[in-house]
């Protein structure tokens, strides 16, 4: 958000009195874009979002990564030994989930744009996914195992890694706010990592034979339990969308729609003919959607050893509850850097450096590997690696910029990138063979070789959006189809501005790179 002046400051208390004691209805005009009212009006309702939506989606993003990586602790207390399972079968339990959360991935992603209250369709999504990791600790067989995998994939379409979050976010922030929201969120999912650890560690530790259970089945069930205490309160904790969240006043809907109006000069709505599969086909016809998509998927191979963290940590060769301690401190780095690398990426515009420069440094990392076997050195490459996934928290935010509208194309666009991209992660659970380690060489030489073919596709975007801000500077008086007509319409009818006022700031958008 833009800073206020010394008067704003001064008048601040004066307009928070007049604001809560006099609210004006639906209809009344809003503040003028600028005036000391709009920008305070603008705060309160960021503030109202950031307190509650934040912390909401963030606990929901640490038990979606501890859920997801249960199976990896549980692999060092005897899971693979009581089920009995083979390398390639473990590698088979990990893969198995994105066979199902992939396909899924889009039409999901195509739902939220059209459920109407999509706080109810991502709570129950996780409810759902929390029950069926619980039903993991129960699984006596292979075959067991394998059905669970499958089977929570399909809940976890709805939220897993972020799409669903992000699309959702993009719906009540500008594009200059989203980025370090996102990161907070993808913060979530890095600090996992590090809770998950120390969460089974603890489990681990203590609950063997409790009742007389493994103490690997009672990681999914005390884990799984917590999911779906979380997921019933974000039913109500989340918001829908600016129109009907049940929650913020009708003056506040309306703000939020007109600031998301000002931002890019069109309404944040989908016109009459723009239906979820008229913005899938808008989606699929775009050649800059598919090589996102593949920078995705490369991406998330390059960063694959995320599934196999605490197998790496243990390779140092220390006892498993040591080597769990040991997993966290790298990922907690990884999301001090994540946020302080989206704040600085909201504060310039950028977009390709604040991706692409942390995988430099999981390359680095990957290196010092390969170069020793010292512990040490070995150690400190695993913090290279973990701060590489600041780069992945800013792919989404980078897809949601570069196509703002409508929001029909833009869910699709989204489900596609994380879809696709999550190939990625399905090979990466092959990359990582037993029979590799100690070392896992070939693996990281895997890995390098992906993040290098990721680097080069996000030059390439950047040149590409760079190529389209040079057109929409040389061609700003084109004419309006009756689609983007419409929205820019919408903007000025919620501006109480002309059409001419609102093609004047829609002149202003360009993309971020």
């Amino acid at each position: 958000m833009a800073s206020g002046s010394p008067s704003l400051e001064k008048t601040d208390i004066v307009l928070e009195e007049q604001a809560n004691s006099a609210p004006f209805s639906e209809e009344d005009p809003l503040p003028p874009e600028g005036s000391d009212e709009r920008i305070l009006a603008e705060r309160r309702l960021v503030r109202k979002l950031d307190m509650r939506v934040l912390p909401t989606i963030v606990l929901i993003f640490i038990m979606n990564y501890i859920d997801r990586n249960a199976v990896t602790t549980a692999r060092l207390k005897g899971l693979e030994q009581d089920l009995h399972l083979s390398d390639l079968q473990y590698n088979v339990v990990l893969s198995i989930l994105y066979v199902s959360y992939c396909p899924a991935q889009i039409p999901s992603n195509m739902a939220l744009n059209w459920i109407t209250r999509p706080s109810l369709y991502i709570g129950t999504c996780v409810v759902i996914w929390g029950l069926i990791s619980t039903l993991t600790g129960i699984t006596q067989s292979y075959g067991g195992i394998l059905a669970i995998r499958l089977c929570i994939g399909i809940p976890e379409s709805a939220f897993y890694p972020g799409g669903k979050a992000i699309y959702l976010l993009s719906r009540w922030y500008t594009k200059k706010e989203l980025a370090f929201r996102s990161a907070i969120l993808y913060g979530g999912l890095l600090i996992s990592n590090a809770f998950g650890a120390l969460m089974a560690a603890g489990i681990l530790a203590n609950m063997e034979g409790k009742l007389g259970i493994r103490a690997w089945r009672w990681v999914f069930f005390i884990e799984g339990s917590i999911t779906m205490f979380i997921g019933l309160n974000a039913m109500w904790l989340l918001p829908d969308y600016p129109i009907n969240t049940r929650w913020v006043s009708p003056k506040d809907r309306r703000l939020a729609q007109a600031r998301l109006a000002d931002d890019a000069g069109e309404a944040d709505k989908d016109s009459a003919g723009d239906s979820p599969l008229k913005g899938l086909l808008m989606a699929i016809q775009d050649p800059k959607v598919w090589v996102f998509a593949i920078m995705n998927t490369a991406q998330l191979l390059g960063l694959s050893f995320v599934n196999f963290f605490p197998t790496l940590t243990s390779t140092l060769g220390f006892s498993t509850t040591v080597s769990l301690l040991l997993a966290a401190p790298p990922w907690i780095l990884s999301t001090i850097t994540c946020c302080l690398n989206a704040w600085h990426a909201d504060r310039t515009g950028g977009r390709f450096f604040h991706q692409s420069a942390w995988w430099w440094g999981v390359m680095v990392g990957f290196i010092i590997s390969l170069a020793t076997n010292n512990n040490g050195a070995r150690y400190f490459s695993m913090f290279l690696m973990a701060c590489g996934y600041g780069g992945f928290a800013m792919t989404l935010v980078w897809v949601s910029s570069t196509f703002p509208r409508p929001p029909a194309k833009r869910a699709a666009i989204i489900g596609i990138v994380n879809g696709v991209g999550n190939i990625g992660n399905l090979m990466g659970s092959y990359t990582w063979k037993a029979e590799w380690g100690p070392d896992y060489h070939q693996s990281m030489i895997i890995s390098f070789v992906a993040l290098v073919i990721s680097t080069i596709l996000s030059l390439i975007l950047r040149q590409w959006v760079i190529r389209d801000n040079k057109k929409l500077d040389e061609d700003e008086k084109r004419s309006l189809n009756d689609a983007n007509r419409a929205r820019v319409e919408e903007a000025a009818r919620l501006e109480g501005i002309t059409f001419d006022q609102a093609m004047q700031r829609r002149k202003g958008f360009r993309y971020l790179y």
